[in-house]
């Protein structure tokens, strides 16, 4: 595919991002931190409207850091628990507060967005450990979250790899029941020899952003072949929650996410699977991009048709 291929809006947003080159070291990460929470603020002036907005805490490894946003109406509501993206070193709940708005609009849900440890300072299984133990609070956080006591999982790119991690270790734990899980052109099953990132490597991120980012997390090859490090290396799959799998036409991470919705399907887990061929990575936190907004709402159908089951 050429980039000429790419949505004139999506091409436009990524190149607004690119101004910001991604950090290769660790000052440059500390700097990109301390001013991504601001820049998102900024962009973000006209915030879609949901019922409400709440600054949560929730007991974990660490005490872990989180945002409740309601719908309108009348509790209770299930609960998604979502989790950001940003290579499992970047990423907050102001990083992700516009798409975390309208997938409360779109769902009907309400959504906990949830600040995990991040490499490299913690690298895995932190983020791991923190992801589950928020699905089991807000399992059981009923009137903290005026929850029916119903969860899903989500989360975009790093933070779709947790989403199904976290649906991984509920099926195999035996723990909280996990209505849907909906991962958006998660961090799964990449590999340098695919043809996305062969081809796309350098379109939003680059082969040398996917590896520094890996080495933050992974640390070893051992840890990269952990199930619970990356869900393409479990056996089966075939206990966890029903799935939606978004990619993107002109992401690196678009092979990793197809491969997984195929190993999802064969061990007869429901899936939708989805991909936007003229979309990058990240492109559903692109304030502009009118796909974002459809995929969105229809992530939002999905989840409420997963509760409504």
């Amino acid at each position: 595919m050429s980039a000429d291929q790419i949505d004139p809006q999506a091409k436009r947003a990524a190149a607004r991002q690119s101004r910001i080159p991604l950090p290769h070291g660790r000052y440059r990460l500390k700097l990109l931190r301390l001013v991504s929470g601001p820049l998102s603020r900024l962009q973000n002036r006209n915030p879609p409207s949901v019922g409400a907005t709440e600054p949560l805490t929730i007991p974990g490894p660490g005490d872990l850091d989180a945002r409740l946003y309601t719908p309108a109406g009348d509790p209770p509501f299930p609960t998604v628990v979502f989790f950001h993206g940003g290579g499992f070193v970047l990423g907050s709940v102001e990083t992700h507060d516009w798409l975390c708005r309208h997938l409360t609009r779109e769902s009907g849900c309400a959504v906990l967005s949830v600040e995990y440890r991040l490499a490299p300072e913690h690298p895995f299984p932190a983020a791991v450990e923190d992801a589950y133990a928020a699905v089991e609070w807000a399992a059981d956080a009923t009137d903290a979250l005026g929850g029916t006591g119903r969860i899903a999982v989500a989360g975009d790119s790093a933070g779709g790899n947790l989403a199904a991690v976290a649906a991984l270790m509920a099926a195999e734990r035996d723990g909280p029941e996990i209505a849907h899980q909906a991962l958006l052109y998660p961090g799964i099953g990449v590999d340098p020899e695919q043809e996305s990132v062969r081809e796309h490597g350098g379109t939003v991120l680059s082969r040398a952003d996917i590896e520094w980012f890996s080495e933050a997390y992974y640390r070893s090859d051992i840890h990269r072949r952990n199930p619970y490090a990356d869900p393409i290396n479990a056996g089966d799959l075939s206990g966890v929650a029903p799935a939606t799998v978004v990619t993107a036409g002109f992401d690196p991470l678009r092979d990793g996410g197809k491969a997984y919705a195929e190993k999802l399907v064969a061990d007869g887990v429901s899936t939708r699977y989805e991909n936007y061929p003229g979309m990058v990575h990240g492109f559903m936190t692109m304030q502009g991009v009118d796909r974002a907004r459809e995929a969105i709402a229809a992530v939002g159908d999905d989840l409420a048709d997963a509760f409504d089951a």
